[in-house]
C-alpha cells in the first residue's frame, strides 16, 4: 500500500451518506471516503447478513461491534469479534462472509 498524495484530515463518520449494497440475505451499507488509491469504509452488516460473492480484494478489516464469519475458498473459517483484524492481500485467498448477528467493521482496501 503507498499512501502518497492526500493530506492530513480527520472524518467524522456520523455525517458520511450510507450506500446499500448487495446480499444474497440480510443488508450491508457502506459510508466510504476515497484517499487517493486508498478506500477506507465504515460497513454495518445486519443480523442475518450474507454474503453473495467471493471477494478477491485485499483488506485490512478491524471488527468494531458484532460477529464477522469469514469463510476462505479452501473452506476454513476465522470469527472476528470487536477488537479482532484479519488482513489479507489481492488475490491471495478468495473469502466471504456472514454476520448472523450483525457487526461494525473498519476497512481498509
Amino acid at each position: 500500500m503507498n499512501m502518497t498524495g492526500f493530506p492530513f484530515a480527520t472524518t467524522d463518520w456520523s455525517t458520511v451518506p450510507r450506500e446499500t449494497k448487495s446480499a444474497e440475505a440480510g443488508a450491508v451499507q457502506w459510508r466510504t471516503q476515497q484517499f487517493g488509491d486508498i478506500r477506507v469504509r465504515m460497513v454495518d452488516y445486519s443480523p442475518g447478513y450474507v454474503s453473495d460473492h467471493w471477494c478477491e480484494k485485499g483488506h485490512v478489516l478491524f471488527c468494531l461491534a458484532g460477529e464477522l464469519h469469514t469463510e476462505l475458498a479452501d473452506g476454513r473459517t476465522f470469527t472476528l469479534t470487536p477488537g479482532m483484524s484479519y488482513q489479507v492481500a489481492d488475490h491471495a485467498e478468495p473469502h466471504r462472509s456472514t454476520a448472523p448477528r450483525g457487526a461494525t467493521l473498519f476497512i481498509v482496501d
